[in-house]
């Protein structure tokens, strides 16, 4: 994309924190930074705005920790995307430790900017990114024009390129993962895994190429070294929740059961408002047997989505089989709507009521289920214990 100077360059601001938003927007009109200033609350709301396509962004302000959809989230979106991925991105953090910082090198941001921060700051962050855009070194310039062939389907060619960037900085893992990937993508696995063992070799902080070398260990059914190479990249980075939802179905898959809850438990932490997320690993906890966290998991997912009849249903069946039958009553009454005509889910509401003494309303559904199942002998026995 043309490289422009940030007078008039068009900026968009994401932040949710309304208050940093203007505080963005003041610092940048006192350095007289933005021909157009705009901001959005989420990288949802970002990409809405750069898909309408309304007026072109040449320069991406953006704060990591978002709902929705946060900056790394929205940066990876726009790397994979050709018309997008040149933008220039600045990332905004709260703090910048090592797993930040291997994030956003894996996702090629730009810059990062720590909070807080002073109008200075943002300026010389900004003039440093614009100078890296418009002066690039050799390895970026030989991994651009290798990106261009690969679009045009010469691969040969980009490998070409790819083998001179390595050249340009054998320092860098960079051109090396890049080559495993064009390799990987051309079917030659086992040149694939010698380029980005290579690559972390060279950087033992590559979390790419150590999720690549899981990838691939995995496509070969080595299980142990993808279970390995995923674990390592996890501890570089534990924000990836794909990447450690996959480790921690392959520590299940090898019985590892202990180790697959710690990984669900990192998941649940960096990820505390994705209910979908927090949805699935309920399942696979259920399924595993780990009730204490399919519990909490389907808690929030009914807090979000009240009418959610199947998980009340769930929660109170995992709650009678724990004995907090005052919780489980209090979920499967709900769920009755819809799955009262289930033996089983009426003989464990009948018997959390009958444990809380609460005998009327034993009755009433000891009497449903008598109408329904009318030959059943644990029914039966149950409207007799109501008597």
């Amino acid at each position: 994309m043309e490289s422009k100077s940030p007078q008039q360059m068009t900026i968009l601001i994401v932040e949710d924190q309304q208050d940093m938003l203007q505080s963005i927007k003041t610092m940048l009109e006192m350095i007289h930074y933005g021909r157009n200033v705009h901001g959005v609350s989420n990288g949802k709301e970002a990409w809405k705005f750069l898909s309408k396509g309304d007026e072109p962004v040449d320069f991406i302000i953006a704060e990591y920790e978002m709902p929705d959809m946060n900056g790394m989230e929205l940066l990876t979106h726009l790397r994979q995307n050709k018309k997008f991925r040149d933008i220039p991105f600045l990332m905004i953090t709260a703090e910048a430790d090592r797993s930040l910082v291997a994030e956003a090198a894996e996702h090629d941001v730009d810059g990062y900017l720590t909070k807080p921060f002073v109008t200075a700051a943002l300026e010389q962050k900004i003039n440093e990114v614009n100078k890296k855009i418009q002066h690039p070194d050799a390895m970026t310039l030989h991994l651009r024009k290798a990106r261009d062939l690969e679009d045009e389907g010469d691969v040969s060619g980009a490998l070409q390129e790819v083998g001179r960037a390595i050249a340009a900085n054998p320092g860098s893992s960079r051109p090396l993962r890049e080559l495993g990937r064009l390799h990987a993508q051309g079917g030659d696995i086992p040149k694939a895994i010698d380029c980005f063992q290579k690559a972390v070799q060279v950087n033992c902080l590559d979390v790419s190429s150590y999720h690549y070398l899981g990838q691939l260990y995995l496509r070969k059914g080595k299980i142990d070294e993808a279970t390995n190479c995923l674990a390592k990249a996890i501890d570089i980075s534990p924000r990836h929740s794909e990447r450690a939802l996959k480790l921690a179905y392959l520590l299940l898959r090898k019985g590892r059961l202990s180790e697959a809850e710690k990984v669900f438990i990192l998941i649940m932490k960096n990820n505390p408002d994705n209910i979908d997320l927090h949805e699935e690993i309920a399942e696979a906890a259920l399924e595993n047997n780990f009730q204490d966290m399919a519990i909490k998991c389907f808690r929030l997912v009914v807090k979000k989505y009240p009418a959610r009849l199947d998980i009340h249903k769930k929660l109170g069946l995992l709650y009678y089989g724990k004995g907090q039958n005052k919780n489980a009553a209090l979920h499967m009454k709900r769920a009755a709507k819809k799955y009262g005509d289930d033996l089983d889910f009426l003989l464990a509401l009948i018997k959390s009521f009958l444990a809380m003494d609460r005998v009327v309303d034993a009755d009433k559904w000891a009497k449903k289920a008598k109408e329904l199942y009318p030959d059943n002998r644990e029914v039966k026995k149950l409207l007799l214990q109501c008597l």
